[in-house]
């Protein structure tokens, strides 16, 4: 039997040191279409790549203003900087995980003086009232992870990590848009604002015009009210969009890490050119999004956490030894005769908690199927943001035509009924309406160009604005405490 035990052991422990009672992880099966049925006649009829480049996607934009904005942005901004920060946090939970595996090593010490008391139970009578006691002592634990608790704590700790490095470019690919976003809409508003002053100054003319026709008794004074209500309006409009860009221009500078007082974007008339990115197929939609990627990774570590769940209801194994020296003399204790030990197994079996394990374990499958369901609403939220985009920049593309021509329309209307009213065929009430349809025609033109601009930018980041689930960090990795740096 002495030396079947042994022999036993040797053979049982390597075995049970491979057991893992997490469930075989699967990917939660979510319906894939075979194409985006939003897509317009400028996509491709077999799309195959989505045609992004990997990074600054706002660079296809070829505005220099906004590249210099876009850098700003991973430099300064402070809602990123605390998704580092917590993806710092979630590294440092997997490394404080995966040092479980390792045994722990203590050594400690001390040296006192001490008085006992002369009416103390059961003392001896040959024991003196006072003595010293050193004492220089190590103590090794090593928890024997049999059941996989230990290893599945890594690998939940790891999994989760990762999914904090996919919420970190979830944040960063929002930002970056949002700022792209807000600068598209502040230069259409400069357009804008570009055509009402233009409007501004064709307006005096006109009034101008009406007061010498009054003052020349051709005209009513009703046709100098008309014209200067035409001109307060388009005053009016101007100050109302330049309030609108001056809170364009206060959200870029938050999100360029700037106080809204200490920053200024000059106003520029120039059309940013519209990018309609190829899409691609909806099923590599799955590799090209952080959110997907971090909603994946969340399933994967609460699988993990259900083995430590089931772990926890076997018995757990540690090795232990002490050693050391102790003596009441605090010059030369360090040797054989004053030194002790002791070595041996410990194991701790839960028996009764009141059904604490199986609840434990209940509520470790409802955390899966909870992140399971997630991931499934991630990922067609996904399909619907890109099929959102897809139908705004075809429709509105066609949008743009019609409205281009409205506006040719207009114009001509207007300039014939400017001629009109000159030589005395029409009144000015024609103008006015062939001034109020100009004006709303070309103001439309430009709020439909500036449509298209956002939702090509919605629609690069429904993509994933270029990043792809390979550029996750591998979980030795988000694993390794010492690869963290932090800069103050």
């Amino acid at each position: 039997m002495r030396r079947l035990v042994p022999t036993v052991m040797a053979v049982c422990i390597p075995l049970l040191a491979g057991c893992d009672l997490a469930p075989t992880y699967k990917v939660p099966e979510v319906p894939k279409p075979g194409a985006f049925k939003e897509a317009g006649p400028w996509q491709p009829a077999t799309p195959t790549a989505m045609g992004l480049p990997r990074g600054k996607w706002w660079e296809m934009y070829g505005d220099a203003t906004l590249n210099e904005l876009e850098a700003k942005v991973d430099e300064a901004n402070p809602t990123l900087a605390a998704a580092v920060a917590n993806y710092d946090q979630a590294r440092a939970y997997a490394a404080i995980a995966e040092s479980n595996l390792s045994p722990f090593v203590v050594l400690g010490g001390s040296s006192t003086a001490n008085r006992q008391s002369a009416d103390r139970p059961l003392r001896s009578p040959h024991q003196p009232n006072q003595f010293g006691d050193n004492l220089l002592g190590a103590q090794v634990s090593y928890e024997l992870d049999f059941w996989g608790l230990v290893r599945n704590q890594v690998a939940a700790g790891e999994i989760s990590a990762q999914a904090s490095a996919a919420d970190l470019e979830v944040v960063r690919l929002s930002l970056h848009a949002e700022l792209a976003n807000d600068y598209m809409r502040l230069r259409g508003l400069d357009d804008q604002a570009q055509l009402l002053r233009n409007t501004v100054e064709s307006y005096v003319e006109a009034r101008q015009l009406t007061q010498a026709r009054f003052e020349g008794k051709i005209s009513s004074i009703m046709d100098v009210t008309r014209a200067q209500t035409q001109l307060s309006d388009a005053r009016a409009a101007v100050a109302d969009v330049l309030g609108l860009r001056a809170e364009y221009e206060h959200a870029i500078a938050s999100l360029i890490g700037k106080a809204a007082s200490n920053f200024s974007l000059p106003p520029k008339v120039e059309t940013v050119k519209i990018v309609e990115p190829a899409t691609g197929l909806p099923s590599a939609l799955l590799q090209r999004r952080p959110d997907i990627a971090a909603a994946e990774r969340r399933v994967a570590a609460a699988n993990a956490e259900i083995g430590v769940a089931r772990a926890a209801f076997y018995p757990n194994f540690t090795l232990n030894l002490l050693g050391g020296f102790q003596n009441s003399s605090a010059g030369g204790f360090l040797a054989a005769p004053f030194s002790f030990w002791s070595v041996g197994p410990g194991v701790v079996l839960p028996l009764f908690e009141g059904g604490l394990r199986h609840a434990e374990e209940a509520q470790a499958y409802a955390q899966m199927r909870e992140a399971a369901d997630q991931y499934r609403a991630t990922v067609l939220g996904a399909y619907q943001e890109v099929e959102d985009q897809l139908a705004l920049l075809n429709h509105l593309k066609q949008e743009e035509v019609e409205v281009d021509a409205a506006v040719t329309a207009a114009q001509q209307t207007l300039q014939t009924s400017m001629n009109l009213y000159r030589e005395g065929a029409i009144n000015y009430l024609d103008v006015t309406e062939a001034q109020q349809a100009a004006l709303l025609e070309e103001r439309n033109q430009i709020n439909v160009q500036t449509r298209r601009q956002v939702a090509s930018v919605r629609l690069i980041r429904a993509l994933g604005g270029g990043w792809q689930a390979g550029d996750l960090p591998s979980r030795d990795e988000v694993g390794e405490i010492d690869s963290i740096a932090r800069k103050d």
